[in-house]
């Protein structure tokens, strides 16, 4: 066919609906992406060596629902470099706008001359009336030539997305089928607030929901979709099937799927494997010996708290006071300065040397918290109070079962939902005499305060527990 004919031809194309501007950005870039993503890395830290801004990187995460898209997987075949790049497409642009041939261009990329040919004919740019091949419109050109469209199984079958948005975000309702509204809440993109309302609904998990289908429609087997679809027509934009709103009807609430590497690498990174609780010695776990003591906060509201210290042998409590710092709720914290809630590593530090100044030396042997991050200066208070802290194992609160068992007997002095900020020092030392002083049945119904004070005797040393 003469050149001529074959620009006439391909100038007269019908005119392709445009999506806006090309990207740029494709799979070449978003490749390192998703792979440190899947590595448990943070969107901006995986944008940094994608080559791209973390406003990009947190743009490609939140449209993606937090999983990458299906060529992008971990599991997915690496790029073979079968198809032309857009470097490549770049270089064969600046080619031609020097007037190098086709062969010359074939022969600096390494590519077949048909390749070039048949890239220069495709993929551009006709707006103009000819031939003028720009990298950006090329791209976008191969790009949707390449897709794969598959509609969603909910978009296709009306009564399977009726009925998986009705178990999801039904309306409850009575036994005698009137319904209940519950709270009036507004989805604002996020997941739902802590201690807040939620919305009602019938909150069935997309596993529920897939298995129940096999019973509920045993002969239809259209009526069949997997927990992950329902997933990811929630997580996805652009499937069209649920809106993602509907998120707030999940259990968790969660706008975005976490990544499974980043769950598990939420460890706190001044918890070492050698102060775990399976490093602590045995002798701790019978409660023969006193001096271990186990330790948390207790939150109220506006971020105030109280710290707790109790002691495994005879339930002896200790409250630590954490008033809120100047500056409060009226100004910004710096990123990098102490807690303004009174509260921070520093601060419960401090708290907890002040309360073991009192104590003799052989009462001061362990002490177990949990991972949280108040104890951050866990090596700076062993150096001042010569205690050995020891962390639990995450999400295990039985390892401290004697200091949860306290905080939910302070709980009569200090409701949740309360501000503890309100109580003063010596309205803490009263609280915990009044606990110390009641009689305890595991203690054979001696006071905390009469056991350490029989211990210490029994050992030659002079009490220093008091029930005034």
């Amino acid at each position: 066919m003469d050149v001529k004919k074959r620009k006439a031809r391909q100038s007269v194309r019908a005119k392709l609906r445009s999506p806006g501007r090309p990207p740029v950005l494709h799979r070449a870039a978003r490749w390192p992406f998703w792979q440190a993503i899947a590595r448990g890395l943070s969107s901006e830290d995986a944008a940094a060596l994608a080559g791209v801004s973390p406003a990009v990187g947190n743009r490609w995460f939140r449209q993606c629902g937090g999983m990458p898209p299906s060529h992008l997987v971990p599991s997915a075949p690496q790029p073979t470099g079968r198809y032309l790049s857009f470097s490549e497409r770049e270089q064969i642009a600046l080619a031609r706008a020097r007037g190098e041939g086709v062969r010359e261009i074939a022969r600096q990329l390494g590519r077949a001359a048909s390749t070039i040919s048949r890239e220069l004919r495709r993929n551009a740019a006709t707006r103009g009336g000819g031939l003028e091949y720009r990298a950006h419109t090329a791209q976008w050109h191969a790009d949707r030539a390449a897709r794969r469209p598959k509609a969603a199984k909910l978009l296709t079958n009306p009564t399977l997305r009726k009925y998986v948005q009705d178990r999801l975000a039904g309306n409850i309702a009575t036994p005698g089928g009137r319904t209940i509204a519950g709270p009036q809440v507004q989805w604002n993109g996020r997941r739902h607030g802590r201690r807040q309302a939620r919305r009602w609904s019938r909150a069935w998990s997309p596993q529920q929901i897939a298995n129940r289908l096999q019973i509920d429609f045993p002969e239809d087997t259209s009526m069949r979709i997997s927990h992950e679809a329902i997933y990811q027509a929630l997580y996805v934009q652009g499937r069209g099937a649920l809106q993602r709103e509907l998120t707030a009807c999940l259990r968790t609430g969660r706008a975005l799927r976490m990544p499974r590497e980043r769950v598990r690498g939420r460890g706190k990174s001044f918890v070492t494997p050698e102060i775990m609780i399976s490093e602590r010695p045995a002798s701790v776990e019978d409660r023969a010996v006193p001096g271990h003591w186990e330790g948390d906060l207790i939150l109220g509201l506006d971020s105030s708290a109280i710290g707790t210290l109790v002691e495994r042998t005879t339930r002896f409590t200790m409250l630590l006071h954490l008033p809120p710092l100047p500056g409060h709720r009226q100004q910004q914290r710096d990123k990098h300065g102490p807690a303004l809630a009174g509260h921070g590593a520093e601060a419960v530090r401090q708290a907890i040397a002040r309360a073991m100044a009192s104590m003799p030396k052989q009462l001061k042997k362990t002490l177990t918290w949990d991972q949280g991050a108040e104890l951050a200066q866990h090596a700076q208070l062993s150096i001042d109070t010569g205690l050995q802290v020891y962390f639990c194992d995450p999400q295990s609160p039985w390892q401290r079962g004697t200091n949860e068992n306290t905080n939910g007997l302070l709980r009569q002095y200090f409701p949740k939902g309360t501000d503890l900020s309100a109580h003063r020092a010596s309205d803490l030392q009263a609280v915990a005499l009044a606990l110390n002083t009641r009689p305890r049945k595991t203690l054979g119904w001696r006071t905390p305060a009469e056991a350490l004070n029989e211990l210490l005797r029994s050992k030659g040393k002079c009490s220093v527990a008091t029930t005034r």
